[in-house]
């Protein structure tokens, strides 16, 4: 519901990722269901690759309540009057985000107790014995019992991974071990209506990919630039009188320009959030706890190059920097030190620390303008003139 400047404002959202939470305590909620009803008014796989904290597990959550039917959550969205809250679909939600895992045999402990979770959730039970059985049978069993196709959503996808990118042997028993996981969507797409997938960066075809190579990558598609974090707009038409007698254009400087080849940057949330709750004091909130560090790591590894198509980890050079904008179409070799790769996604500039050498900001800018606090030597990749 949206919030009109100068009248008394809504709860920020500060760390809610769950939308009956967020709507049931008069929270600030920007309005998602435009898209997420283009993306789910017919059946689809889908991925989606943005940086942590940009909302992409409230989005998933989001969907989750659209697809079970919570029709209560969605007063005064888009979404409301449009979709038939008749239809109640099985959701099977797997979820990485939380803790560490340091090696195969976790993994496998954790996807059998997320697995037993649906399916206590869902009503149903299963005899098989490994995994992949398990979780087949999950899913035609959800449908059995629900009469309707069942919807997979997957969060952080990518973690178990990302967690241990600096052991390349551990990493690959995790691919392997994701693998096993991912590989039954691909045996039981006719039971399966819709699939979401989110993480962080995305993993070459030839490794983990290979089990649901089906799914759409809409990580830097125009109509879906902004599916995560706020627009603008969104700002000023749903957090109304807490930008009051703020400089915007200092917001703009600070917070605004990433950019997934869409028509608007947008702001991160994160940063939002945490300016608007924390006295508007100017910081760079979001480097504190969601900087890129398994790019630092395989930069200082030596095993990452943006100009190799795949790197020893198995991810793939142009796809490693989804999570900041650059094209599937860009020509790799360019796009590590020239103007030509980053032509779809305006302008890539990385800011490196020069005391521990780590990512201060990883930003897409649509127009070459230098950020210049805090100061950091930086190297740009703009536009050719």
């Amino acid at each position: 519901m949206n919030t009109e400047v100068g009248m008394n404002p809504q709860n920020l959202p500060l760390g809610i990722n769950t939308l009956s939470v967020l709507r049931e305590n008069d929270c600030v909620y920007v309005d998602k269901t435009e898209m997420a009803y283009r993306l789910i008014r017919i059946p689809g796989r889908f991925f989606l690759s943005r940086p942590r904290r940009f909302g992409k597990s409230l989005f998933l959550d989001t969907l989750k309540e659209i697809f079970e039917g919570n029709q209560k959550l969605f007063a005064g969205l888009y979404i409301h009057d449009r979709w038939d809250w008749n239809r109640r679909f099985p959701v099977i939600k797997i979820d990485f985000a939380g803790g560490v895992l340091k090696s195969r045999e976790e993994l496998d402990r954790r996807i059998l107790d997320i697995l037993h979770k649906n399916a206590e959730y869902l009503g149903v039970t299963y005899e098989a014995i490994d995994i992949p059985g398990k979780f087949g049978t999950l899913i035609s069993k959800a449908v059995a019992k629900y009469g309707h196709r069942a919807v997979v959503l997957v969060d952080e996808y990518d973690k178990p991974i990302l967690d241990n990118i600096d052991n390349s042997f551990v990493a690959a028993e995790m691919r392997e071990g994701l693998k096993n996981l991912y590989s039954v969507l691909k045996g039981q797409d006719a039971n399966l209506h819709f699939v979401f997938m989110t993480g962080v960066t995305k993993f070459s075809k030839v490794s983990l990919f290979s089990g649901v190579n089906q799914l759409k990558d809409i990580t830097v598609s125009p109509a879906y630039s902004s599916l995560c974090g706020y627009t603008e707009t969104d700002l000023k038409q749903s957090f109304g009188s807490y930008f009051e007698g703020i400089d915007f254009d200092e917001v703009r400087r600070w917070y605004n320009g990433y950019n997934w080849t869409g028509s608007e940057t947008v702001y991160n949330p994160y940063d939002i959030l945490l300016f608007l709750s924390e006295g508007k004091r100017f910081r760079n909130y979001w480097f504190e706890t969601g900087s890129p560090s398994f790019l630092l790591t395989l930069f200082k590894k030596g095993n990452y190059s943006p100009s190799r198509k795949s790197n020893p980890e198995g991810v793939e050079g142009i796809d490693a920097l989804k999570l900041v904008g650059l094209p599937d179409g860009a020509n790799h070799a360019k796009a590590a030190g020239t103007a030509d790769g980053a032509e779809a996604a305006g302008h890539l500039q990385f800011d490196l620390d020069r005391t521990n050498q780590a990512f201060r900001r990883v930003v897409i800018k649509r127009h070459a303008k230098i950020i210049d606090k805090p100061p950091h030597l930086r190297a740009e990749v703009t536009k050719a003139s």
